[in-house]
């Protein structure tokens, strides 16, 4: 089976600090895979290098099979941790930009969940809370027919209200042959969405195992091993 996403010893220092410390990885598409650990174990560098937002210090990425850059773009969707999005522009306005911007982007997609999550297009984003720029950057996210979604902490701002919508979104908006990587610290609210595991500390990679594997090996919950793994 072709990966979507294969990490080759990967290594990015700043000076003597290893955010990534030779990390090797392989994801194949169709799952829902979970990156997670504590502040400081290198996800969000780990999803930046993917996106070609930091470069390598070492080791190789490749995303279906082709190092990060204009091509990969094209098959990758991204949520970044921060709103990135200009406050003077109506939702509606980024909603066509993106749709001009990405030739997988899926218009009635987008203002299907925009009505589902009560959100009105004609409202400027400075008029928004945090909450509902972070939804309203999922569903920009989500309305792409990408192959790879990198999501960094989807959930992290939001009312836990909004947590189970915007998980079923993650869940019904991808294709069976895409994969989504999710990070977060909110595992108990993910962990019912997750195909795969991986953790992350100090920059390596400690764990990787399928839910179903834990479940059966451990007996453990997701967040109850993560508990134990980093001693929370």
């Amino acid at each position: 089976m072709n990966m979507i996403l294969e990490c080759k010893n990967l290594t990015k220092s700043y000076g003597k600090k290893k955010a990534l410390d030779n990390v090797s990885l392989n994801i194949a598409p169709g799952k829902i895979v979970g990156l997670l650990g504590p502040n400081g174990s290198g996800k969000s560098t780990l999803i930046k290098l993917c996106n070609e937002l930091l470069t390598p210090t070492s080791g190789e990425i490749l995303i279906g099979g082709k190092n990060p850059g204009i091509e990969t773009k094209k098959i990758v969707s991204y949520l970044p941790e921060r709103t990135y999005l200009n406050d003077w522009m109506k939702v509606s306005e980024i909603i066509y930009l993106f749709k001009d911007f990405y030739a997988d982007f899926d218009l009635e997609k987008a203002y299907d969940m925009l009505k589902r999550l009560n959100i009105n297009p004609t409202d400027k984003l400075k008029t928004l809370s945090k909450g509902t720029k972070e939804k309203v950057q999922l569903i920009l996210v989500m309305s792409r027919k990408a192959q790879l979604y990198l999501l960094d902490e989807p959930i992290g701002g939001v009312d836990p209200a909004a947590r189970d919508y915007i998980l079923n979104t993650i869940i019904g908006n991808y294709s069976e042959n895409s994969t989504v990587i999710i990070s977060t610290h909110l595992i108990s609210d993910i962990e019912k969405v997750l195909d795969d595991i991986i953790f992350l500390k100090e920059g390596q990679v400690v764990y990787t195992k399928t839910v179903d594997e834990i479940r059966d090996e451990t007996g453990k919950s997701v967040d109850a091993l993560f508990r134990e793994v980093f001693k929370c």
